[in-house]
């Protein structure tokens, strides 16, 4: 047999890159492809402009957000006040007058961030002039919105009952937090004692527009409700008859019986002998004689002296409260003429003369007593 033929196989040749180099050929560099060139539409102004202004407005934004960040936490933050205060702040000031009365006053101590805060809160139309009261450690936050809602210190003045008008008049122009002067004194018996609320810079003017008022309605309400049978027969000499009736008690407990008095000698064509109306006749309104009134007082021609004249008084003696006109408009139902102060600052009554004489007498031994014992310290001193 022939032998067979051996089967050959038949390798490629390795590709350019795996054939084995030269000596000289290895320790040469291999090149390295070159980069492939940037489209003309990459290359292109606009896009470098685009890219700019994308990459510009991406930090800027990081940048404001991390400031609006800090700027809100630094807006609520408690603030540098150690205990409430209290601030005026004048009309006309502009926003970076206010920033800097405030931290004048230590209120704030970060101006720029309360300025900013405004104007982020588009609030700087809405602050308004007045006088705060702010918060110990009130925040920036806290500040503005005290100043925008307006929440102004509301001060009070208060009328007591029974002075009369020129009295009035002079605690108004006392009150420093009032402003303007009063044309005129108001008459008497036209305004209402009560607790009235005014914010500083208030004209003294309103106040009294308001008393007045506050007294119309008052005396209208009263009016309504009247007893049928009242020997009076106008709201103006309700008013008298009230006034009159403030100045003999200041207990709300007697109001009414003291109204009854009068009522009753109204009634029976009695003089009404009040005391207060003397001095009022006297004085003309000035306040308390700051003496013992004396007989020729008593017996001395006035329009208002109701130990001479019959009847009501011209006009009020005073500025009554709501109680004295009640009780003027509904008395009670006694049958009482006279009363007298029972030397423990309130009133002793009773329906006949004989009677009032006894009360009478026990106040005089009293009095001197009261005058004995004063004179016996006056020694020890």
């Amino acid at each position: 047999m022939s032998p067979q033929p051996r089967e050959t196989t038949l390798v490629p040749p390795p590709p350019p890159s795996k054939r084995p180099r030269s000596a000289r050929a290895a320790l040469e560099p291999e090149q390295v492809p070159r980069p492939l060139r940037r489209s003309r539409r990459a290359r292109h102004p606009v896009v470098i402009v685009g890219n700019a202004i994308f990459t510009l407005l991406v930090v800027t934004s990081v940048a404001v957000g991390a400031a609006l960040f800090i700027g809100k936490q630094r807006f609520e933050a408690p603030g540098p006040l150690a205990e409430d205060k209290v601030v005026n702040i004048p009309s006309g000031l502009g926003i970076k007058d206010i920033s800097e009365l405030l931290t004048r006053e230590g209120v704030i101590d970060q101006p720029y961030v309360f300025i900013g805060g405004v104007i982020v809160l588009k609030a700087r139309g809405a602050l308004k002039h007045g006088e705060y009261q702010f918060a110990k450690n009130a925040s920036l936050a806290d500040v503005v919105d005290t100043i925008s809602d307006g929440k102004v210190v509301q001060h009070s003045f208060t009328i007591p009952e029974g002075l009369t008008s020129e009295q009035i008049v002079a605690r108004l122009l006392e009150t420093k937090a009032l402003s303007g002067q009063i044309k005129e004194i108001p008459r008497e018996g036209t305004l209402l004692p009560e607790t009235y609320k005014f914010t500083r810079g208030m004209a003294r003017d309103q106040i009294i527009a308001r008393m007045s008022q506050a007294h119309k309605r008052a005396v209208q309400e009263v009016w309504a409700r009247h007893a049928d049978d009242l020997p009076i027969k106008t709201p103006e000499q309700l008013v008298t008859l009230a006034s009159i009736i403030e100045k003999e008690t200041g207990r709300t407990d007697e109001r009414s019986r003291v109204a009854a008095v009068f009522v009753n000698r109204l009634k029976t064509k009695m003089r009404l002998q009040s005391d207060p109306t003397i001095i009022y006749g006297l004085n003309g309104g000035k306040g308390a004689l700051g003496r013992p009134i004396l007989k020729s007082e008593i017996e001395q021609a006035t329009p208002y002296n109701t130990y001479v004249i019959e009847g009501l008084p011209p006009g009020p003696i005073a500025n009554p409260g709501r109680a004295s006109l009640d009780a003027a408009a509904n008395p009670a139902r006694t049958k009482e003429l006279f009363f007298v102060a029972d030397g423990t600052g309130g009133h002793v009554f009773s329906e006949t003369y004989a009677e009032h004489l006894k009360h009478v007498a026990k106040l005089r031994a009293i009095e001197r007593g009261n005058d004995a014992a004063a004179k016996q310290n006056g020694t020890k001193r």
